[in-house]
């Protein structure tokens, strides 16, 4: 758990839930994104914000410890309302809206928004924590890209491991770019290049290993990982490195919460309800 309490540096006036959403959508640009859930303002508490929490998921466990430390609102990466899902607010999903409407608490949310931003997004936080420099989108021509490439001194995939496990408090599963098999032990090597170009993007986002292939880079780190992909890595000369679909998406919404924090005077409160996925 994470505070960031400035509230002394807050003005008198009231903030709503409108004011705090409307800030973030300007400031995530979040009408640039076709998304597949809506971003900004999802559940309104109807009260004014004087304490946020912030977190990945708005699960039960969070509204649970954002009731437990009275706050009035919770921003998150993975909100509600997903394209495909039942509209009705019913079972799971009803519950927890129904949590968040009994103790007035408003609820936030920034999917692509948050892990597109160059400065606070997802992808650019953890290109820091890995010591990675962000110099372009997977996508070239996307003016607000969701994957980027980065650039990091030449290293082993085993020095990589050991950042990607000191940074996320986990070991990555690591897909090495060739595979060869000996026909008769069965035994297999794994390359020894270095890696110095890198593509990312967090979350679950697998699947664009192969456009990393094609822009050049040596590796690809995302969160999750499917059959598939074990077999792309190896066929596309790419390393590959799931992270956790839950630990590489930590980072924007912490750093959300302190520019909320400096902005407005807020106490706000990153909690991390742990997921292995």
């Amino acid at each position: 758990m994470t505070t960031h309490d400035i509230s002394s540096q807050a003005s008198d006036k009231i903030i709503t839930a409108q004011t705090l959403a409307h800030f973030c959508d300007e400031y995530l640009s979040a009408s640039a994104f076709k998304d597949y859930a809506p971003n900004g303002l999802q559940v309104d508490g109807g009260r004014p914000i004087q304490r946020i929490v912030t977190g990945v998921t708005a699960c039960e466990a969070l509204i649970d410890a954002a009731i437990e430390a009275n706050a009035d609102a919770i921003m998150v990466h993975h909100g509600y309302f997903w394209k495909g899902e039942p509209a009705t607010i019913t079972g799971m999903k009803g519950r927890r809206i129904r949590k968040l409407m009994q103790h007035g608490i408003s609820m936030i949310g920034y999917h692509l928004p948050l892990d597109a931003h160059p400065v606070t997004g997802n992808n650019a936080k953890l290109a820091d924590m890995l010591d990675m420099t962000l110099i372009g989108g997977l996508y070239p021509n996307e003016s607000h890209p969701v994957g980027n490439i980065a650039t990091c001194q030449p290293q082993s995939a085993e020095t990589l491991i050991a950042k990607i496990t000191q940074a996320l408090g986990r070991q990555p599963l690591h897909i090495a770019a060739e595979y060869k098999q000996s026909a008769t032990t069965g035994s297999s090597t794994e390359n020894s290049r270095l890696i110095k170009r890198v593509g990312i993007c967090t979350g679950g986002a697998q699947d664009m290993i192969e456009q990393a292939a094609q822009m050049d880079c040596d590796a690809y780190i995302s969160g999750e990982i499917s059959e598939r992909t074990t077999h792309s890595a190896r066929e596309l000369g790419i390393d590959y490195f799931a992270c956790g679909h839950h630990a590489t998406e930590r980072g924007g919404i912490q750093a959300l919460g302190d520019v909320i924090a400096q902005e407005f005077g807020l106490p706000v409160t990153f909690i991390d309800i742990d997921n292995p996925a």
